[in-house]
């Protein structure tokens, strides 16, 4: 299918109006097709042609205002459509096919008892999987939805229902919606409902999950009224889509979108066994995330997709600031710091960088390269400095005014920059152009001079910029001063407030304040995390760290020393031994588990790629004790302790205590040995080649269920023997009928660091074999199988210059020349680090 163009898109959207959609879809049959029948209305000027895109299995019948289309109308996934009257109706009917790959309408069959589940994903351009549209976000039109479905089945979608019964299902026309927000969940779904504020809510899962989503289905409403509350208290438009269903779905690519009343999410957000405070937090941040979207995205829509971070970067921040404010996990900018923030710098440090709004998205294909932590995370925190300079009523009093002007349309960047700009009377122009418009990351480096009698003779801030990419910002920050006492506590002395302005300091900030000041123990950089850059510490501070880090009270003050120290370790400044040494002694008294889960996490990465093979073992066991001396300080039960335990399953290599854990011997007080904890040490087992193929079955037998065959999935790519490794490679690259999520799973199991010599020769098979296996499975199913089948473990000269062939040719797709041209620097980097 050719990718819509910009220009495409402009020419239509200037010569069409859409006035609505009727799409009646039937799902009664066997097989792996459907019914779609749409009536499309919409004007125009007389005599002109356009086109619908549109992707039949079986093209049953289409008419243009009574007249029939020729077969020959519809070439390429598009629909000619000519001859076009000032009113035109466009009525088809076809038989459409059901996917796979989690785009368009996916079908999935619970293992675990055979049932059978859809669900509607549109986005970016699948909507012509299902209906002949105009896909493009700046044509939105109200839609009308009708299903016939097995009698026994359940169906919601966008609108409320209006009717019901005898398999069919009817809804109300809903408000105007972009093409990308049509949905619909139907299968023997359970469901639960509540109310709330004149709002009716509902929960969606599969039967499998019933019983988990009844138990947790408390703490979802509760977060759910708790964030709509505090919209409404910030936003002056209530929400304005009626309903609020939230469907929990499998094998779902994002973490969830935001369609407006039934906002899907990946049903893995249904806990089934024990999980730590950090993940629920997650997914109260994701609810937040998704709710704030009825606004930013659905509400007011971007005109085309270089403004894709007008939906996702505000959503981003406001579901980190409305989960802190008016849910029980108060930390999520610390969570922000360690995570969402680390991810943005990692993606705008790279060679596929590109601007928070880039203006050179010329086509759908690029648009979905953008989906990424610059357009959330770094957009996200580009926000949060933005508030800093305008204040934050200026910055709510701009997105009301730009609601009011733009409800139920379009809107640009320029757009909101003027509401902004109005309500907090600055001139916004160049601040948007230096960090909406430009690339990459600034790093902030303390400079301090000190008297002979302990005191600040001048401190400086040093702002740098990567050659390639010279701009300086404008950051508006805090300079945190600690203080290690002779009782050993830790306490903030000072909080200096610091403008960076680089038109009048050239990169460097005399800190005037702070002369003649006794010289801190530590003097953070960025403290409250306000600006976006790379943080780096003077030496005396930097020296401080392993001691001072532990004892540190604020949690977002302990994240940001965390993050750079991480940041330096990926960059080479630091040895991936001082890191495991760091974590050794702060990480089992840290307090904060979304630190510990995101701080190992990290270090596990960087442990598998940075040392030399001969230098793993011992990192790894320095990561192994750190783990578990955090188990053992760690209250029982605790989020801590299952946290660390999950990290000492991965880095242990003690196959006797984990066969014994598997088989209940010698747990820990507090913890149960529930099924994904089973697996998760089984795979370990399989790595380590304790346990086999009758083991993995063994499990399988024991978990029938769409978790436990992912599991089973990535345990069988993990298994160190040949022809074990040649079935998994097959299956990834070849296999064009399997599911998305266990080909990733099977991906995932496969490259394991401990197996270096038995997988290394599979380096030459990705580059040879990928192409081919995106040209099968596209769109955000094929980038992600292409990112987790990358060989980031075989560090080797040999790996880049295979890299660099496959990037010589001209034939590669944009997605896959931006996973290997992001493969290849992370594995530039590794090397570097080994020297």
């Amino acid at each position: 299918m050719p990718s819509l163009t910009r220009a495409e898109a402009t020419e239509r959207a200037a010569a069409i109006t859409v006035t609505g959609y009727a799409v009646d879809l039937d799902v009664t049959a066997p097989g792996d097709t459907f019914r779609s029948r749409t009536v499309l209305t919409f004007s125009t000027e007389p005599g002109g042609s356009t086109f619908v895109e549109w992707e039949p299995a079986a093209l049953i019948s289409a008419t243009l205002n009574g007249t029939p289309l020729e077969p020959s109308a519809l070439a390429g996934e598009r629909l000619a459509l000519t001859g076009l009257a000032a009113a035109n109706e466009l009525v088809v009917e076809a038989e459409m096919r059901y996917s796979n790959t989690g785009e368009g309408l996916h079908r999935f069959v619970d293992p675990a008892d055979g049932r059978v589940y859809l669900y509607a994903h549109m986005f970016l351009d699948g909507a012509r999987r299902i209906f002949p549209c105009f896909d493009q976000p700046d044509l939105k039109a109200p839609y009308t939805l009708a299903v016939t479905a097995p009698e026994d089945w359940l169906v919601a979608a966008n609108g409320a229902r209006v009717g019901e019964g005898g398999g069919r299902w009817e809804f109300a026309q809903t408000k105007p919606l972009a093409t990308y927000f049509v949905s619909l969940i139907a299968g023997p779904y359970h469901a639960v409902t509540d109310e709330h504020d004149g709002i009716p809510l509902a929960l969606y899962c599969r039967q499998a999950l019933a019983e988990h989503l009844d138990e947790q289905a408390d703490e979802l409403f509760t977060v759910t009224k708790q964030c709509l509350d505090r919209y409404h208290e910030i936003f002056d438009v209530r929400y304005p889509f009626g309903h609020y269903g939230q469907a929990f779905v499998p094998e779902f690519n994002f973490g969830a979108m935001e369609n407006p009343g039934i906002v899907v999410f990946r049903d893995e957000f249904i806990y089934r066994s024990a999980v730590t405070d950090g993940q629920r937090e997650q997914r109260a941040n994701v609810v937040a995330h998704e709710m704030a979207h009825q606004w930013f995205g659905d509400l007011v829509t971007m005109a085309w997709w270089d403004d894709l971070w007008l939906n996702e970067s505000f959503a981003e921040y406001l579901g980190t600031r409305i989960t802190a404010e008016a849910t029980r996990f108060t930390e999520t900018w610390t969570t922000f710091a360690m995570q969402r923030k680390a991810w943005g710098m990692r993606a705008d440090q790279r060679p596929s960088t590109h601007p928070v709004a880039p203006t050179d998205v010329d086509d759908t294909a690029l648009a979905l390269l953008n989906f990424d932590g610059i357009s959330y995370a770094k957009g996200a925190a580009v926000l949060r400095q933005l508030v800093a300079w305008v204040g934050d009523k200026a910055f709510l009093a701009g997105l009301n005014e730009h609601f009011a002007a733009h409800a139920y349309g379009n809107a640009t960047l320029a757009d909101l920059l003027a509401a902004v700009s109005r309500s907090s009377g600055r001139d916004l122009g160049a601040w948007a152009d230096v960090w909406l418009r430009r690339e990459q990351i600034n790093t902030l480096r303390a400079e301090v001079e000190r008297t002979d009698d302990g005191r600040y003779a001048q401190v400086t801030l040093v702002q740098t910029a990567p050659d390639e990419h010279p701009a300086l910002r404008p950051h508006k920050l805090c300079l945190g001063l600690y203080d290690h006492g002779a009782d050993g506590a830790v306490t903030r002395r000072r909080v200096v407030e610091v403008d960076v302005d680089p038109e009048t300091d050239g990169g460097r900030t005399v800190i005037a304040e702070l002369a003649g000041e006794p010289v801190a123990d530590l003097l953070l950089v960025n403290d409250g995390d306000l600006t976006y850059a790379k943080i780096r510490l003077d030496p005396d501070s930097a020296a401080a760290v392993p001691a001072i880090l532990s004892l540190l009270d604020d949690s977002l003050a302990r994240a940001v020393l965390w993050s750079a120290m991480l940041d330096a370790v990926t960059d080479g400044e630091r040895p991936v031994a001082e890191l495991v040494t760091l974590v050794l002694a702060a990480l089992p008294v840290e307090r904060e588990v979304v630190i510990v889960e995101d701080v190992l996490r990290m270090t596990r990465t960087l442990v598998d790629r940075y040392p030399t093979p001969e230098a793993r073992p011992a990192a790894l066991e320095m990561l192994a004790q750190a783990c578990d001396r955090l188990v053992a300080a760690a209250e029982p039960g605790s989020s801590r302790q299952l946290a660390g335990l999950r990290g000492l399953i991965g880095s242990s290599v003690d196959t006797a205590r984990l066969q014994g854990w598997l088989d209940g011997a010698n747990v820990p007080d507090g913890v149960t040995v529930d099924a994904d904890l089973r697996w998760l040490i089984l795979q370990r087992l399989v790595v380590l080649g304790a346990a086999g193929p009758e083991q993995i079955d063994a499990e399988l037998a024991r978990d029938r269920s769409a978790l436990g065959e992912q599991a089973a999935a990535r345990c069988r790519a993990a298994l160190p023997d040949p022809e074990a490794k040649a079935r998994a490679w097959e299956f990834v690259i070849s296999d064009p009928d399997a599911s998305n999520r266990i080909l990733e799973a099977t991906a995932q199991g496969f490259w394991q660091p401990e197996q270096l010599e038995l997988v290394a020769p599979y380096a030459e098979r990705y580059f040879a074999d990928i192409p081919g296996m995106l040209a099968r499975r596209t769109g955000m199913s094929g980038e992600r199988l292409a990112v987790t089948a990358y060989p980031s473990v075989v560090v080797a000269e040999r790996t880049r210059e295979l890299a660099a062939e496959l990037l010589a040719r001209t034939d590669l797709s944009a997605i896959l020349r931006r996973v290997v041209t992001d493969g290849d620097d992370d594995l530039r980097r590794a090397l570097t680090a080994r020297g």
